[in-house]
C-alpha cells in the first residue's frame, strides 16, 4: 500500500519566531514516532525554507544506507520556470533543491487567480521541476460557478489535458495531483467525501486514457478545508491518497492531532 502524503501548506503566514515555535512543538511531541504509515511534509513561506530545512536536518532525521533522510520533508509553495538568469525576485527549482526541498506546489488556485498563471506557464513549471528531479504537485479544481453548473469534471479534465498536450503523459510519472475545489478552500465547507471520491476517480480515469500504469501509481491528494473531523472520512475513500492541509496546519497541535489520528487509523486498518 502506498503511504498517504500529508502536507501542511502554511501559505503567507508565520514569522521566524512563530515558525521556530511550531517546529519546536513538532519535536517536543515526538511526531516522528506517529508516522510509520504516512509521509509528512510542510510548505513554509519560501523565505523560511532554509530555516525549516536546517531545523529538520538537526532534529528530524534518520540514516538509511548511510544516507541521511528527513522524517518530515520540505515542500515549496512556488517555483519559477527558469533555472537561472535575470529574473529578479524569482526562485528556481535548482535553488529549491539546494535548500532541501522535495515537493513543489504548482498551479495552486491562488497562483492562478492572483498571479494570472495560465496552463502553458504551469506546464512549463512542471517540466522545469522534473528536470531537477523534484516532485511537482499539480493543483487542480473548479470554482463556485463551475461547481454550480455541474462543470467540475470538465474543468479538471481541461487542467489535466493542458499539461498532457504540452508536455506528454510522462509529465505525470512521479508527479502528484492535488484536487482542491476552490469554493471549499479556507472557508470551513466540508465537501462530501463521496463527492471527493467521485472526482478523484474521474481524475485517475482521465490519466488512464493515456497511460494505465501511471494512472494506477499516481498519488491524488485532496485539499479544501481539511480538518481533524473530516480527515479520516476523506482518506477512507479509495482514490484519496493524501491531504493538502491549509488553515488546520497553522495550529501545530491540531496538525499533530490530525497526523496522529491518521496514523492510528491506518495502523488499525492494517493490523
Amino acid at each position: 500500500m502506498t503511504s498517504p502524503l500529508i502536507i501542511g501548506n502554511w501559505k503567507l503566514n508565520g514569522t521566524r519566531q512563530k515558525i521556530q515555535e511550531s517546529l519546536s512543538i513538532l519535536t517536543k511531541e515526538k511526531i516522528i514516532q506517529y508516522k510509520k504509515h504516512i509521509d509528512v511534509a510542510i510548505a513554509p513561506p519560501i523565505v523560511y525554507l532554509s530555516l525549516v530545512n536546517d531545523y529538520l536536518l538537526k532534529n528530524c532525521t534518520y540514516f538509511s544506507n548511510q544516507t541521511k533522510h528527513k522524517y518530515i520533508e520540505l515542500c515549496a509553495q512556488n517555483v519559477d520556470i527558469n533555472l537561472s538568469g535575470a529574473f529578479t525576485g524569482d526562485i528556481s527549482a535548482a535553488m529549491l533543491k539546494d535548500l532541501g526541498v522535495k515537493y513543489v506546489l504548482i498551479g495552486h488556485s491562488e497562483r492562478r487567480k492572483y498571479h494570472k498563471e495560465n496552463t502553458t506557464y504551469i506546464a512549463k513549471k512542471i517540466t522545469t521541476v522534473k528536470k531537477i528531479k523534484l516532485i511537482p504537485i499539480l493543483c487542480i479544481g473548479e470554482n463556485q460557478q463551475d461547481y454550480d453548473s455541474g462543470s467540475t469534471q470538465l474543468t479538471c479534465a481541461y487542467q489535466i489535458d493542458s499539461v498532457i498536450n504540452l508536455t506528454g503523459i510522462q509529465a505525470f510519472k512521479n508527479t502528484i495531483i492535488a484536487y482542491e475545489p476552490i469554493w471549499a478552500i479556507g472557508n470551513g465547507i466540508n465537501v462530501c467525501p463521496k463527492h471527493v471520491q467521485s472526482i478523484h476517480e474521474f481524475i485517475r480515469q482521465r490519466i488512464a486514457l493515456h497511460d494505465t500504469h501511471i494512472a494506477k501509481q499516481i498519488l491524488i491528494q485532496y485539499g479544501g478545508s481539511v480538518n481533524l473531523n473530516n480527515a479520516i472520512q476523506l482518506l477512507e475513500q479509495k482514490d484519496v491518497n493524501g491531504l493538502l492541509i491549509g488553515a488546520a496546519s497553522l495550529n501545530m497541535n491540531t496538525f499533530i492531532q490530525i497526523i496522529q489520528t491518521i496514523e492510528q487509523y491506518l495502523q488499525n486498518k492494517l493490523y
